[in-house]
């Protein structure tokens, strides 16, 4: 990689557009807005644009396939982001003391939540969300950028955690962020553009390093990358999964929906391969997928902007099995998913919603890691804009339906 000389943008004045007022809803607005709070970089390649927040882990905030005055197609919280982070003694008593929720495209964060060995809970705490506390280095603590270009970012962390049984676990974690060209994005997606189509394309490439000097064990806990995107959310957006088709008693049921309760059907509609899931931002709900369903893939399509979204990661071994997030002891605590979506929604009657937005999330093996040892864990995006019939044959040979029979699957 070629390095180049970045400048970190802290005002608008920096950036190429801030000229005149960029409208609400676009990429130009989304930097401007952001870079008045914290540093940016902001990597292009002509109108695909990712931009990035060092100071909120390495975070794609959102990204564009039309320049300034595209589409942004992550979800931000204006009004967290504007008040920047929070003291300790501020958070006292709110949701800030649980969650700092800047939003953010596709963030780096770390399992399992909930559990015996959960970094989310004090050591014996009991899982209540009085209890629930994001550790600060995936919430409000800054990664040091270590190199960049026009297209790719690296960052990197030290952390040291003590998860709810008392085991301390000391890391690191270095995260690259590389915006792909066509040709790149092609081959990762396995797809082709039809005429009249734009797209962005990223990857993030996510090492988690054991650096302490005892080795990471089952009996002790063992922790898992886990990184969630998060987007706008409307009417007319639609989440699809495909899945391993096969019998429940070889490959275990088809999606688990019961993190926050059973989704109703007017939420969720599985198949024999594939499953639909609201990302309408009206109701909390979260569903998962076990690795022996899943196909590494994961999308959404927005009806009313014509959008069509893909998600892909790594498949690779995962000799200790994936930790378990559950709120709760666990029979099973290395038996999680591998895939999960969340729509969000009121939490409880008379509360309101976190966004609202919905999101899609991958998530690393459990890292059974030696001192010195690494996981390698890959997260893929890509937007895709344009005619319908070229987005309908994306679709179909992707996620195995099309266009028509997403939009239908919650009529309206």
């Amino acid at each position: 990689m070629n390095t180049v000389k970045v400048m970190l943008c802290a005002m608008p004045a920096f950036l190429p557009f801030a000229a005149q007022a960029a409208e609400k809803g676009t990429f130009g607005y989304d930097a401007e807005f952001v870079a008045k709070v914290t540093k940016t970089l902001t990597l292009k390649r002509g109108d695909a644009q990712v931009l990035l927040a060092p100071a909120y882990q390495g975070r794609v905030m959102t990204s564009t396939a039309g320049g300034a005055g595209g589409a942004s197609y992550g979800w931000l919280n204006y009004p967290v982001i504007e008040k920047g982070v929070p003291k300790p003694e501020e958070a006292k008593g709110k949701l800030e003391e649980h969650i700092v929720i800047f939003g953010g495209e596709e963030r780096f964060w770390m399992g399992p939540e909930g559990g015996q060995y959960a970094i989310f809970f004090a050591p014996g705490a009991d899982y209540t969300f009085d209890n629930w506390h994001t550790p600060p280095v995936i919430d409000t603590e800054p990664f040091e950028v270590v190199k960049a270009s026009d297209t790719e970012a690296t960052f990197a962390k030290t952390f040291a955690l003590r998860n709810r049984l008392g085991t301390l676990l000391n890391g690191g974690v270095q995260r690259t962020v590389r915006l792909l060209d066509d040709a790149a994005a092609a081959k990762a997606f396995g797809i082709t553009l039809g005429a009249g189509a734009k797209s962005v394309a990223y990857e993030t490439e996510n090492i988690l390093t054991n650096t302490g000097d005892k080795p990471w064990t089952q009996s002790e806990g063992l922790l898992s990358i886990w990184l969630l995107g998060m987007y706008k959310p409307s009417p007319g957006t639609t989440v699809v999964i495909p899945f391993k088709a096969g019998d429940e008693a070889a490959l275990g049921p088809k999606v688990n929906d019961t993190y926050f309760g059973k989704v109703p059907p007017q939420y969720l509609v599985v198949k024999d391969n594939v499953l639909f899931f609201r990302g309408d931002g009206t109701r909390r709900g979260k569903i998962g997928l076990s690795p022996k369903r899943s196909l590494g893939l994961a999308g959404s399509y927005d009806a009313d902007s014509k959008t069509l979204n893909l998600v892909t990661y790594n498949l690779q071994p995962a000799p200790a099995g994936f930790v378990n997030s559950m709120w709760e002891t666990q029979k099973e605590p290395f038996a999680g998913d591998v895939l999960n979506s969340y729509n969000d929604g009121s939490p409880g009657e008379g509360k309101p919603p976190l966004g609202p937005f919905y999101e899609l999330e991958t998530s690393s093996p459990a890292a059974p890691l030696k001192p010195g040892g690494t996981m390698r864990h890959v997260m893929r995006t890509i937007h895709i804009q344009g005619p319908e019939a070229g987005l309908d044959a994306i679709a179909k040979a992707k996620l195995g339906v099309g266009l028509k029979e997403i939009a239908g699957a919650f009529p309206r």
